[in-house]
């Protein structure tokens, strides 16, 4: 990857709202470069504008100084105004370099829990300890949404899962002793600093690792040794949707839990590694002939050699192209270039 096109990615924002189909494209691309050259804008000197794209309405502008970013980011409200308007038109910038991968969310059902603890002080617990993770309000069905990276909510929700199964097997042991027992502080049972010593089986022999199946794709193309097992050490996997489950275990009778554990580390420290590297772009095939379909995926597959750490992933409906920001930056700006006409992405 070439230094200058990291530098370049950096310095481009993606501007979402741009009125389509109002004015010629030339003349849109000069009102988005004087709102964002200008004082009150928080602007500064744009060395590109980027429009049309392939998605509709969207827009990438380029600054000569990435420190312009920063402050057209602090910017309230981007209002893109001009004589040609009927009125004005709000606009959404958001960093280029801003990763896919950096967010998901998950709801857990936390009402296994609210026997032992009031659910309250157990979820501003996990706040304190999971800093990483934004969690909403808690619901009257004990569920709650969080908000965070893939891998930290992992750890969440397999530390959530080892407790609970903790407390129904002490619970069994002491149902003889008390039929109702009251709700338990938070301060009796504290919550240890670092989930990840958690996630570890209690058998040692047989490991399991949760992924994105994206991140499982990209790792398997890019890092094929990484699931590669030995005479004592075997690997399987299973895709569901956008997870993917893989499986380390010994091989044969032979138990060797040091060499499992470590495979099982080495896994999830490349995935950690490529959640915080790696942006999706996906294009879409609404509304298009099969004949476009097939001339998209020709196009990505003669892109490739010129982009050898892009990707491409082409589904019957779509057309994922992972990759980092600025690889894939390059990559969508040349794609754009080859094809005619635009194509939606989001």
């Amino acid at each position: 990857m070439a230094t200058g096109q990291a530098a370049k990615a950096a310095r481009t924002v993606v501007i979402a709202g741009v009125p389509d189909g109002l004015l010629h494209d030339d003349v849109m691309i000069d009102i988005l470069m004087i709102h964002f050259q200008m004082s009150k804008n928080n602007g500064g000197d744009v060395e590109e504008v980027i429009y049309p794209t392939m998605q509709k309405g969207v827009a990438y502008v380029t600054f000569e100084d990435q420190e312009v970013i920063d402050r057209v980011l602090k910017k309230d409200e981007h209002r893109l105004e001009d004589k040609r308007f009927s009125r004005y038109y709000p606009l959404t910038v958001t960093p280029y370099c801003e990763h896919v991968f950096s967010s998901v969310t998950s709801v857990l059902n936390m009402s296994v829990f609210k026997d032992q603890f009031v659910l309250e002080d157990l979820i501003e617990e996990l706040k304190k300890k999971s800093a990483a993770l934004s969690f909403g309000p808690l619901q009257s069905n004990g569920h709650v949404s969080v908000q965070g990276s893939f891998p930290a909510i992992k750890l969440l929700r397999d530390f959530l899962l080892l407790k609970a199964k903790s407390l129904s097997e002490k619970d069994k042991g002491e149902e003889s002793k008390s039929h109702q027992r009251p709700r338990r502080r938070l301060q009796q049972h504290r919550l240890p600093t670092e989930t990840s010593h958690f996630v570890r089986g209690a058998e040692g022999e047989k490991q399991v690792v949760v992924l994105d199946t994206d991140i499982y794709h990209y790792m398997k193309y890019f890092y094929p040794r990484t699931f590669l097992g030995s005479g004592d050490v075997v690997i399987s996997d299973i895709t569901d949707g956008g997870i993917t489950t893989v499986y380390i275990e010994s091989a044969g009778s032979r138990s060797n839990a040091e060499r499992v554990l470590r495979v099982k580390e080495k896994i999830e420290n490349r995935s950690l590694k490529l959640h915080n590297a790696l942006r999706k772009e996906r294009i879409y095939f609404e509304g298009q002939t099969a004949d476009k379909k097939r001339r998209y995926k020709r196009v990505c597959e003669s892109l490739k050699p010129h982009h050898p750490h892009v990707l491409v992933i082409p589904y019957n409906t779509h057309i994922d192209v992972i990759g980092n920001s600025s690889e894939i930056f390059e990559f969508i700006k040349a794609l754009s270039n080859k094809l005619q006409s635009p194509l939606q992405t989001r």
